[in-house]
């Protein structure tokens, strides 16, 4: 008795292994980014508390220095306009993405991440110089508060850059594959979700505490 199958059913065996494993890539694809806005509605509920928790504190100064006193406006304007034209560079990848030129994706993604990483080294040396000052996150409620808030959108930008710095090496290795593709389409929604956030941390945080 033949227990040996015939080429014809190996190779359709082979293609019914393929199509599935090909489906459930496939599946893992499209529900990816399902999953991340799911991510990021919780990470909006942690922005919002701490939005709440300044909202609260940022009146209670203790006899130390107010947003007026520290904030210098022209500084933040600056850093404010690094990340919102790196949410612009970012988007100019993506469109490189669709047209499938991974060198445009690779560019536009540099110049990202580079004004990324001005911002955050903006940032850094705003909160050196209020150390320096004795405006530290121990001086009052007021800037605990703001430290909290600041911080965490600055954290939140230092793991985009890392995930930035990790999907330079994906796409490297295998180029515009799908994996890459929903990769880079999960991290522009990031990218962008942070931007949202600082502009409202530049109006209710600095424009607000000068005004």
């Amino acid at each position: 008795m033949n227990v040996h199958p015939s080429p014809l059913e190996a190779q359709f065996a082979f293609d019914a292994v393929g199509a599935e494993s090909h489906d459930v890539a496939h599946h893992a694809s499209s529900t990816a980014p399902l999953g991340f806005w799911i991510y990021l509605m919780s990470d909006c509920i942690l922005f919002a508390s701490i939005f709440a928790g300044f909202a609260v504190l940022r009146g209670n100064f203790a006899g130390g220095p107010t947003g007026l006193d520290l904030f210098n406006l022209p500084y933040v304007a600056v850093e404010t306009a690094c990340l919102l034209v790196s949410s612009l560079t970012y988007g100019l990848a993506m469109i490189a993405m669709e047209r499938n030129d991974r060198r445009q994706v690779f560019a536009w993604m540099g110049v990202t991440f580079f004004l990324g990483l001005c911002f955050l080294g903006m940032e850094i040396h705003e909160f050196s110089e209020l150390v320096a000052r004795g405006a530290g996150p121990d001086r009052s409620a007021f800037l605990s508060a703001f430290f909290t808030l600041v911080a965490t959108h600055g954290l939140h930008v230092t793991a985009g850059l890392i995930w930035m710095g990790t999907m330079f090496v994906h796409l490297w290795r295998r180029g515009l594959s799908a994996g890459n593709r929903t990769g880079l389409i999960c991290l522009s929604l990031f990218w962008h979700f942070l931007d949202i956030i600082w502009i409202g941390v530049f109006s209710i945080v600095y424009l607000m505490g000068v005004g």
